[in-house]
């Protein structure tokens, strides 16, 4: 039996947990404990390994947890998930379209961050679904070595929101419909949602400590003082005029009320992006979880609002207890435990997903050391042999007369076949070119998905391609990057109101439809800026319900194994005339 220990680390607590790991599912929650991170700044130089080792320490001296392998959780702030789904093309092809969505999406340099993906199979459409994952190799190096330098080995670097799916997935199979699971933390409220294939991710800046921050300026008290009457007093008034006989817990419960109602306006605008983004359906349930998720009443404040069934996350599922463990403590600390549970199935086959973050230099590390019992074994097979060689060096000098005479007589005949190989080589020499040109061909056919990927992209909801032309180009200029241009239509009433909060999101600045698209192609890195040009907007009817615009654009022409071929001599420009 083997064990595996779980450290999630969020904004102002650590917590960590020992499991035992028996066999390829079962686990049993051997020891936890929790600890404030006082003081802790990601972004100040030395904050985490000041504050993270000694807490580590302490932590796991109280808990009774030994050091060991380690399984740890990233707070959802610190990376960049994207579900994003692709055509069916080879699995080579599959792997190099990941990559040019990370290059594209990621607002950070490739070799500044580390990222996994995970195919989640096929959807509806026939389409490959996948969720990719990214990180600051910054942050997740500082929390490694912090982690390292308490004692402990990291082989898991996961996502605290994956974490507690994985939990969700192994506590309640075979799940239907959409979910939606909140982890309401200190400084952040993690959103989940799942359906089938589909995964959403979003961290929410409204949580426990807006609610201790509005009771202090309500009351006029300090945050600690407000946190204390928030775990005593405080509970999530509902609907109606009902008031509470004690003042100040009247108070407090009307606070609470408001800054969930935030958080309530937050969840609706996720799922609706969800709806509009992956063509998912309403969630029909909710599961709560999260240290800030114990508030009295939370599951009939979002039951109430958001009309749909609401319940508390039991993250332990198939999970037995040590006897050291209080299991009636354990009904409230399974509040924070839900990464914790899903973490640990790692440790097993019964985790879902399986993304990993760990860096780079701790992936080859960890690939040395498995090395080592090889190297001692090829080291005394090799000085076995050495032996062997000594003891037989005089009598392979016999065989090495006899062999030479082979030798020379093979030799002759040989020869013989050299001029027939070599014309042969010639022959296989030309097939090979005609084998290269034609990889080539079908290489050129992914440059057009990667392009009509592009300005799929930066197309409103409600937009959709009608028509993909090539522009001729003239004889004077063949040096010149194609035009492509593309017919789009949409619903005018939907770009109306894209419009307007375009408009409210830049201070009053109008732009239509057809020039937001516009704006966002020429961000692309495939598209050639200066080539995007609207060439013409109509109305398709006389009421004015669709719209049609046409679009012309160069595309930056793909690598090529000609360095010269980089580099076109002539460009045009965004009149299409050459300069």
């Amino acid at each position: 039996m083997s064990k595996i220990v779980t450290l999630n680390i969020g904004a102002s607590r650590a917590v960590l947990a020992e499991y035992a790991v028996k066999g390829k599912q079962g686990l049993t929650l051997t020891a936890y404990g929790s600890t404030e991170l006082v003081g802790l700044d990601w972004d100040a130089e030395g904050s985490a390994e000041a504050v993270l080792v000694p807490a580590l320490r302490g932590l796991a001296q109280s808990a009774g947890i030994k050091p060991g392998p380690l399984a740890l959780a990233l707070n959802g702030q610190m990376v960049f998930p994207r579900f994003t789904k692709f055509p069916t093309v080879p699995a080579d092809k599959l792997e190099e379209l990941v990559q040019y969505e990370v290059e594209q999406e990621v607002p950070f340099p490739v070799d500044e961050i580390v990222c996994d993906h995970q195919f989640l199979g096929q959807t509806a459409e026939g389409d490959t679904a996948a969720m990719i994952v990214a990180a600051k190799l910054e942050q997740v190096t500082k929390v490694t070595d912090a982690v390292a330098a308490a004692g402990f080995t990291p082989v898991v670097v996961d996502v605290g929101p994956m974490a507690v799916l994985n939990a969700l997935k192994r506590s309640y199979p075979g799940l239907s419909g959409g979910t939606v699971v909140l982890d309401i933390g200190a400084k952040t409220t993690s959103l989940v949602l799942v359906e089938n294939e589909k995964i959403y991710l979003r961290s929410i800046p409204v949580a426990g400590n807006a609610i201790t921050k509005e009771i202090a300026q309500s009351f006029g008290c300090s945050m600690e003082e407000a946190e204390i009457l928030k775990k005593e007093r405080g509970y999530v008034a509902l609907g109606g005029v009902t008031e509470d006989a004690d003042e100040i817990s009247d108070r407090v419960s009307k606070i609470v009320r408001t800054v969930l109602t935030r958080l309530h306006a937050e969840i609706l605008r996720s799922i609706n992006f969800y709806r509009s983004q992956q063509g998912g359906s309403a969630p029909s349930r909710m599961f709560l979880t999260g240290g800030s998720a114990v508030l009295p009443q939370i599951d009939e404040f979002f039951h109430e609002t958001l009309k749909i069934d609401v319940d508390f996350l039991n993250p332990f599922g198939g999970v037995e207890f040590g006897p050291k463990i209080d299991q009636t403590a354990l009904e409230t600390d399974a509040f924070t435990l839900a990464e914790s549970a899903g973490l640990a199935l790692r440790a097993t086959d019964g985790a879902t997903l399986t993304i990993n973050l760990m860096p780079p230099a701790l992936v080859e590390q960890a690939k040395a050391i498995k090395r080592i019992p090889f190297l001692a074994v090829a080291a005394v097979a090799v000085l076995a042999a050495l032996g062997l060689f000594i003891v037989g060096e005089n009598r392979l000098k016999d065989v090495a007369v006899a062999e030479t005479e082979a030798v020379q007589q093979k030799n002759n005949s040989l020869r013989q076949l050299e001029t027939k190989l070599k014309a042969e080589q010639k022959k296989a020499q030309a097939e090979l070119e005609k084998c290269d040109a034609f990889q080539k061909l079908m290489s050129s056919r992914f440059s057009v998905l990667r392009n009509l990927a592009t300005v799929r992209r930066s197309l409103l909801p409600g937009m959709w391609i009608t028509a993909w032309d090539a522009v001729p180009v003239k004889a004077e200029e063949e040096d010149a990057l194609p035009l492509t241009r593309v017919t789009v239509r949409g619903w005018r009433d939907a770009l109306s109101g894209f419009e307007k909060e375009h408009s409210k999101q830049n201070a009053g600045k109008k732009m239509t439809a057809e020039e937001i698209v516009a704006s966002s192609l020429k961000t692309k890195p495939t598209v050639v800026p200066e080539s995007v040009k609207i060439v013409s907007q109509k109305d398709v009817n006389m009421k004015g319900v669709l719209s049609e615009f046409v679009i012309e654009l160069s595309f930056a022409a793909p690598a090529s194994a000609n360095p010269e071929a980089k580099k076109p001599s002539k460009k045009r420009n965004a009149k299409g005339k050459r300069r």
